[in-house]
């Protein structure tokens, strides 16, 4: 058996008294029966994405753990006292449904306390959209939440959040990830310190309940809320420790629960992936709304942030939204009834990101307030809230399925955004409208975008060569036309260029670096190439738009629109 001595020498420290007995007999197991794991197990470690960290659970520095977490935790901590001299430290740890989330949060309190850091435990799975409300409302100096949002159910991971109830962001990750770089195996301090672990529940529940219900509730009727027929499922996820509590509290009466589906579960039984961005986990949703006539369908992620949406069209059939539709539709509300209150004056701003609709950018300058645009995730629309006071934030979101209202929670939020879309949809259905019919006339308004999306998987060691080759051939060989149309613009987010290909100008691009290339082409069309940070994917987004002047326009601009998608794509050779 061959093993490389950069793989051996990590084997051989695991096989150390620092670790314990079940966990060396595991690693000896798998070197006698499968290398190939042992090589996947230990040939790097863990790294922060977009979403914090994620992986496989299992022995390894590749895996998650009790030492990889615990080694994060220990590392963080010492940051933290280096951060905040002499100050009592405060920690929030939350965890979802999956396997070993429950006990890998309290690892993680344990070495939080060894350390004499203060820690509010959840005593239950609790959405991850609460865990940031929480690091504000119990002012402490740092959060945790034990999660792998949508990843297969052999996965698990760690975010980490920051005082202001944001993900960590540059340059503050990196100088946490080389602490924990520095940090040795052996200097992790797991003996907890009960008494500074204090287990939190229905008090933050109810600040949390009537914040979300404070910040997306619009002045709809009390029978208008009664009147909408709601169909909702969490997917065997942590939403249905709270959805239905701010449901209830804002007066929505008929919310209709998937019972299949409504108990927490880290196998997800019931679907082949438990995320709403999946047409196929809404399946069981989408019939219950059709036997019982429901006007919108939810569906959320395991940890509560993303949502998915289904609402009916003009023909009565419940049809799909996509996340840059939902994004777009909850924006435009919220910018609506900021006007009719008489609160745009200029210094609002709305976000998104480089991957998300364009159509952002033009309900930004039909309102006059700022549309800030960042990197994918968002934490970087958190950033934004953080870096510029003197703007009030409206809401923001991004095409994954993910929206935020107002600050309260500085992250995606599927309860708020829930709420929010409880409200457009009632008083549509009150004025003898409805959702799609809102969407459609955004259309004529703004502009026709249609996005589409394509994740291609490539795992494991091989898989992570094939993706970093994928990106190396688009830099090096780049499009120059697509679809008949002149390449006249190319971003590319790791170099901090944006390129003029027909004047070939060069301008440095502000925002931090990140493997993402954007191209854009004389017709409006954009495209994007991205590895994903959390998953073992490379992802394409395409965006393409038509101006159209009435609703009968509608039928004829999507089909152009999806021939000119299904062109692009083949043309790049990704189908």
């Amino acid at each position: 058996m061959h093993i490389e001595h950069n793989i051996l020498d990590k084997v051989n420290e695991w096989l150390t008294p620092t670790f314990d007995v079940e966990t060396q007999n595991q690693i000896k197991e798998m070197m006698t029966t499968s290398q190939k794991n042992l090589e996947e197990s230990f040939y790097k470690n863990l790294e922060f994405g977009t979403g914090g960290m994620r992986g496989i659970m299992g022995v390894g520095t590749n895996r998650i753990n009790k030492y990889t977490l615990g080694k994060n935790t220990q590392g963080l901590s010492d940051y933290l006292k280096k951060s905040f001299p002499g100050e009592q430290l405060k920690v929030a740890i939350a965890y979802d449904c999956r396997h070993n989330s429950d006990t890998l949060a309290k690892v993680v309190a344990n070495v939080f306390s060894a350390n004499g850091i203060k820690v509010f435990l959840f005593s239950e799975m609790r959405p991850t959209p609460e865990l940031s409300f929480a690091v504000k409302h119990l002012n402490c100096h740092a959060g945790i939440v034990l999660t792998a949002s949508h990843n297969p159910p052999e996965y698990n991971g760690y975010k980490v959040y920051w005082q202001d109830g944001g993900q960590l962001v540059p340059p503050q990750d990196g100088e946490i990830i080389q602490v924990i770089e520095d940090l040795k195996y052996n200097e992790i301090k797991f003996e907890a310190n009960e008494s500074l672990i204090e287990y939190v529940d229905v008090a933050v529940d109810n600040a949390f309940i009537d914040s979300t219900v404070a910040n997306a509730s619009f002045n709809t009727s009390a029978e208008a809320r009664k009147n909408l027929k709601i169909a909702y499922t969490s997917l065997h996820g942590t939403s249905i420790k709270m959805v239905p509590k701010v449901l209830e509290k804002a007066g929505y009466t008929d919310v209709n629960i998937v019972p299949e589906q409504a108990e927490p579960n880290g196998d997800f039984p019931t679907v082949i992936s438990p995320n709403p961005e999946e047409p196929e986990a809404l399946t069981m949703a989408l019939a219950l709304a059709d036997k019982i006539n429901a006007d919108i369908v939810f569906g959320t992620d395991p940890d509560s942030d993303r949502l998915g949406v289904a609402v009916r069209d003009n023909n009565g059939k419940m049809i799909l939204l996509n996340g840059n539709q939902t994004m777009t539709v909850m924006t435009h509300y919220l910018l609506e009834q900021w006007r009719k209150a008489g609160k745009l004056d200029g210094k609002q701003f709305i976000g998104s990101t480089i991957v998300s609709t364009p159509m952002m950018l033009e309900l930004a300058s039909a309102y006059n307030v700022e549309c800030k645009v960042g990197l994918t995730g968002f934490k970087w629309i958190a950033k934004f809230i953080k870096d510029f006071p003197e703007l009030k934030f409206i809401g923001g979101g991004e095409e994954s399925f993910g929206f935020m209202v107002g600050d309260a929670v500085r992250d995606k939020d599927a309860v708020g955004a829930i709420l929010l879309m409880c409200e457009i949809a009632a008083q549509a259905k009150e004025k003898g409208s409805s959702v799609y019919k809102e969407l459609q006339q955004m259309f004529v308004d703004f502009g026709f975008y249609k996005e589409h999306l394509i994740s291609i998987t490539k795992k494991g060691m091989e898989g992570a060569s094939q993706i970093k080759q994928m990106m190396i051939d688009l830099r090096e060989k780049p499009v120059s036309e697509i679809n008949g149309q002149r390449v006249i613009m190319v971003e590319d987010y790791q170099n901090s260029t944006a390129r003029n290909l027909l004047t070939n100008e060069l301008e440095t691009l502000s925002v931090p670096k990140s493997d993402v290339l954007i191209y854009y082409l004389e017709d409006g069309s954009k495209i994007c190439a991205r590895p994903s940070g959390t998953e073992p994917k490379i992802k394409f987004y395409f965006s393409v738009n038509t101006a159209i002047e009435s609703l009968d326009e509608i039928p004829a601009a999507e089909a152009h629109l999806d021939a000119k998608i299904k062109t692009i794509i083949s043309e790049m050779q990704l189908n």
